[in-house]
């Protein structure tokens, strides 16, 4: 029996043979026997033969949870097949998680590792009807026998298997998650026929002269033999961007360079092009045949992190091609709780979402799976810089065996896997465990035992140098740089914000000037539509037992409604339509006070990460996305936040101040109108100021005297506007200011693209004004998010995927923030005004 990668050889010559094995599968439990799909998993098989409702809706979750505490077996029939081949192999690329295959009725290898992929010599053994079943045994039991075979307490690890499996953690839940943990064959299988030798692993080394502009692809191939191998002088023949080099070896190791000359330079979105080299690599007898062949795509450039001490403390900013560049980013997590499910065209258009929403790096998370090959390569074609996270999050994890060793065979895989991506710009040890030691007491609750940092700080590295030496590693997020500094110390390193959301405002993002911010968010629901969906029946509610079991954070609801209090009044529960509208302004709201904030800060912050860009089902959550693919307006907001050139007034030492960033490439200028209004849409004072933001800069003017509003004004705000763009300042909260109704007209139009246009024209100051699309029809969606409208303004939204477009159900879509929220008298210009209540319906 052997165990171990399964390599990266190709199927597209003669001498290795791959025959796909995806048909014909059985999925058993207790002897009854259901069709399975592979690649897929125990739910989704269940879910289509209808044993289990879909655990996504309603509370169904709760029913189904039986299914990740039984055992289960897959079958299929072995093809019986003449071959001249010395070998064959039956290769697993994911197996979900502890598994015994067996061909033949006998057992040929044990599996305990969801990221990586096995390999097993089955030579000689495939007859006519040979069975192969792959036993899958039950997380939690299997999670519990290492636990206890380490010693490791319950009371410094609590109840959760996660850090005794290797298997993804959000599968047992998050705070945005279900628990649903599932089983399967959740990647390709495939039997593969081969003689005299294979490329068992390559690795290309793709660096590049900035400086000349040469290429330089060092391939380093690692190759496995047959008997009549033994000794054999092989060559790999290299081709690269017109290139070609040859080595010839008799070892088991190879390497073999080719230098490209002028190459064009890969750059992440808005930087530059991205361009992509096809890399062969072809392994063969010396002066005989093809054995086997590799094949990617590669791009040049120079990338490094740049963590040098400066005046204010630590800094991190990436570096691409010498380029200094503020990171507008995301987090990423695994865009369904049923991985198989995730297909190719599914991510692209998740990360095409994130690259029309202006971000140009994605953080993949350490709490999920490292993903498939897929991901990373529409992240080469789209510029979309990755952040990978090693997959440990928010636990402490042993470093006892059998864990260790598992934990360096995955990397060691997915570090050579994942290499040729010219994407790949950051190996991360870990998401908030470095962190975690200090902040939730591990040191005390472990008395001593192992809890991971010996995997951050000593073996991951280890391993990126030993095998991706091109790429920076980081030890963990949040992570200060070394022990000498609290780990979450924002002015060193990387930070997470989480106080913010979970018991201050989003107001004190304001308070510091972190170095670089890798996670903070704000909560919103999802579509309207999505929860129609997901809570079929009744009206909803925003506290009834099936819309908090769509809410997964600790007090969530909770603290959705103590964020929305500091702003607005809170509807009450089963004033839905209010209460959804405002929670989702609130949520965009937040993230623009930090995202604006820190992106004026830039070079000393150098960026911003969103928590987070999609969802993995239907949840009140973070998430930009929501679990059925529907765009928030964080979306639509994060658009506005991330563009190029963003528009933003600040206050620096207690004044507002103008601000323009500017991340395009050539200088910004734009003359400024600004205006201070009074909520009855008169022009108080007017005055127009240039500002002058070189490339990739930032440029501040203090906002001219007679133009600021009153301090504490609840009648008169500033406007700023330049280039289409438009920034805001509200001398107090929404709370306390003194919104007019808002008075709009609609017209409704066929557009000549067949799209519906909704135009509306404010008689008064209309603030955030949305059109809810999907209340139109389920599959209709709108151009543009959040917008404000000053008295006499107009504007047009864009509708498609609304079969019969009509004013009064546009009327009816569309949300605006109105009235006071104190019910207290309020100032005007004219005197005083008694306040309404809040609504936000039109």
């Amino acid at each position: 029996m052997t165990t171990g990668s399964t390599g990266q050889a190709g199927n597209d010559d003669a001498s290795l043979h791959a025959v796909p094995l995806h048909e014909g599968w059985t999925l058993r439990h207790r002897g009854e026997a259901l069709p399975a799909r592979v690649p897929g998993c125990v739910h989704t098989d269940l879910l289509a033969a209808g044993v289990i409702p879909d655990p996504f809706l309603a509370r169904n979750e709760r029913e189904v949870d039986w299914v990740g505490r039984t055992d289960w077996v897959y079958d299929t029939v072995l093809p019986a097949r003449a071959t001249a081949h010395e070998r064959t192999d039956l290769v697993f690329d994911g197996l979900d998680t502890i598994a015994e295959i067996s061909v033949g009725g006998a057992a040929v290898g044990r599996t305990a590792n969801m990221h990586r992929g096995y390999r097993f010599d089955v030579t000689g053994r495939l007859a006519a009807d040979t069975q192969l079943s792959v036993l899958f045994s039950c997380s939690y039991d299997a999670a519990e026998a290492v636990r206890e075979r380490l010693g490791a307490t319950k009371e410094a690890y609590g109840e959760d298997p996660r850090p005794f499996i290797r298997k993804m953690a959000c599968a047992y839940g998050w705070d945005w998650g279900p628990s649903l943990p599932t089983a399967g064959i959740w990647k390709d299988v495939r039997l593969e026929h081969w003689s005299t030798a294979r490329p068992a692993r390559v690795r290309p080394l793709v660096t590049v002269d900035t400086a000349t502009g040469a290429g330089r692809v060092e391939v380093r191939i690692d190759v496995e033999r047959t008997a009549s191998g033994a000794g054999l002088a092989l060559a790999a023949d290299l081709r690269v961007g017109g290139v070609d080099a040859t080595t010839v070896f008799e070892g088991d190791e190879a390497v073999v360079v080719a230098e490209v000359p002028d190459v064009a330079l890969w750059w992440p979105r808005g930087y530059g092009e991205q361009p992509l080299y096809d890399c062969e690599v072809t392994l063969r007898v010396a002066d005989g045949p093809a054995l086997g062949h590799w094949a990617r795509r590669v791009g040049f450039r120079d990338v490094v992190v740049d963590t040098r001490a400066d005046e204010h403390g630590t800094g991190f900013t990436f570096v691409v091609n010498g380029e200094r560049i503020f990171a507008r980013g995301v987090n990423w997590i695994p865009d369904d709780v049923f991985p198989s499910r995730v297909t190719s065209a599914r991510y692209r258009e998740r990360l095409t979402q994130a690259a029309e929403a202006g971000v140009d790096t994605v953080r993949v998370w350490g709490g999920g799976i490292f993903e498939r090959d897929e991901f990373y390569d529409v992240c080469d074609e789209l510029g979309l810089m990755v952040w990978q996270d090693f997959l440990f999050a928010c636990a402490p994890y042993p470093e006892e065996q059998p864990i260790r060793g598992e934990v360096e065979a995955e990397a060691r895989e997915n570090v050579a896997r994942l290499m040729p991506h010219p994407s790949l710009v950051l190996w991360n040890g870990n998401n908030e465990n470095l962190w975690g030691f200090r902040l939730w007491d591990w040191d005390k609750e472990l008395a001593g035992d192992s809890w991971g940092e010996g995997y951050y700080l000593g073996l991951l590295p280890r391993v990126v140098a030993d095998t991706d030496p091109t790429r920076a590693y980081w030890a963990g997020s949040p992570w200060s740089g070394s022990w000498d500094h609290h780990p979450n110390d924002p002015a060193h390193g990387v930070i997470h914000s989480w106080d913010v959301w979970n018991t201050t405002d989003y107001t004190d993002y304001l308070n510091d000037v972190p170095r670089f911010v890798a996670e903070f968010g704000w909560q919103g629901p999802p579509a309207y539509a999505t929860l129609r969906r997901a809570l079929p029946g009744g009206e909803l509610v925003a506290d009834s037992p099936e819309m908090l079991h769509h809410q997964k954070a600790d007090d969530g609801l909770g603290k959705l409604e103590r964020g929305l209090a500091r702003h607005f009044a809170v509807p009450a529960a089963d004033d839905f339509d209010r209460w959804h509208y405002l929670m989702q302004v609130n949520q965009a709201r937040a993230v623009a006070t930090g995202v604006e904030h820190w992106r004026s800060h830039w070079p000393v912050c150098a960026g911003a990460i969103v928590w987070q860009l999609n969802d993995c089902w239907p949840v009140t959550s973070w998430a930009a996305v929501d679990g059925d693919a529907r765009l928030k307006p964080l979306w639509y907001e994060l658009r506005r936040l991330y563009a190029d050139r963003l528009l933003t007034i600040q206050r620096r030492d207690g004044a507002p101040v103008l601000v323009a960033v500017n991340q395009s490439r050539s200088g910004w200028d734009p003359e400024v109108l600004l205006r201070r209004m009074s909520v009855g849409g008169e022009v108080l004072a007017e005055a127009r100021v240039r500002l002058a933001a070189g490339a990739r800069g930032v440029a501040g003017a203090a906002v001219p005297d007679g133009l600021l509003p009153r301090p504490g004004s609840r009648t008169e705000y500033l406007v700023a506007d330049a280039d289409g763009q438009r920034a805001l300042h509200f001398p107090v909260r929404d709370l306390e200011f003194a919104y007019p109704e808002p008075s709009y007209d609609v017209a409704v139009a066929e557009l000549p693209d067949g799209a519906a246009g909704v135009t509306v024209t404010a008689r008064t100051l209309v603030r955030d004004l949305l059109l809810q699309a999907d209340r139109l029809s389920p599959e209709a969606a709108a151009d543009r998010g959040l917008f404000t409208l000053l008295p006499g303004e107009s504007a047009t939204i864009r509708v498609t995927g609304w079969p019969s477009p009509d004013r009064a159900a546009a009327e009816a879509a569309l949300f605006a923030v109105t009235g006071t929220s104190t019910g207290a008298s309020t100032e005007t210009d004219e005197g005083t005004r008694t306040g309404t209540t809040a609504d936000t319906r039109a």
